[in-house]
């Protein structure tokens, strides 16, 4: 370890740190102007895609940093490649007890208001993590019924088939994604559906 890192574990409250840029054409010099302005010591950097995991700068900076520390960054869109991950990085550092500031969107959780933002993005970070479970489940459902069904589009003539297109349709799945669970075109489906059993599409 060196003296910098023995250093900073036995004094906390270092300002910390991260830019992130997609490509190599680009440069980190206007993210880093702001994060000296902002009073930063130490920054970790990545220059790669936000799409992409293996992103070993961050992966330090949540090694580095411990409560009491702030960690600050340009945009907050630089701490991940999608909304949820980015949600979930904020949720992990504010858990972790470590401020974060961000110079561009205004939000700094020692504050008030920045708390009250930091709340928000953790609501948001469980709504999304919930919506990609449902939609996970229902494309898993639609790929398991597509494996098996090949050709002319069946007819939807059973009790079971029935029930199951009034559950999803009470449970909130469109027309289409019902007709295509069944393996049955759209049309068969009202046909079916509404007439026989009498459920409003």
């Amino acid at each position: 370890m060196s003296h910098t890192d023995t250093e900073h574990r036995e004094h906390r409250g270092t300002r910390i740190g991260y830019t992130r840029v997609s490509t190599v054409a680009q440069t980190l010099d206007q993210q880093n102007e702001a994060l000296t302005a902002a009073n930063v010591i130490k920054t970790f950097s990545d220059t790669m895609s936000g799409a992409r995991d293996d992103r070993p700068g961050l992966a330090e900076l949540m090694t580095y940093v411990r409560e009491g520390d702030t960690v600050v960054v340009w945009k907050l869109d630089r701490l991940g490649r999608n909304t949820l991950h980015i949600l979930e990085t904020v949720k992990a550092l504010t858990d972790r007890g470590v401020t974060l500031v961000s110079v561009t969107d205004g939000i700094d959780s020692s504050t008030a208001a920045g708390r009250m933002m930091i709340g928000v993005l953790g609501s948001l970070a469980e709504y999304e993590r919930e919506l990609t479970k449902e939609r996970t489940a229902l494309k898993r459902a639609t790929s398991r019924a597509n494996a098996t069904r090949f050709g002319r589009p069946r007819k939807v003539e059973n009790s079971q088939d029935i029930a199951t297109a009034k559950r999803m349709k009470s449970d909130g799945h469109s027309v289409r994604d019902i007709a295509k669970y069944l393996g049955v075109s759209r049309a068969t489906l009202y046909r079916y559906l509404i007439d026989a059993a009498g459920v409003h599409c």
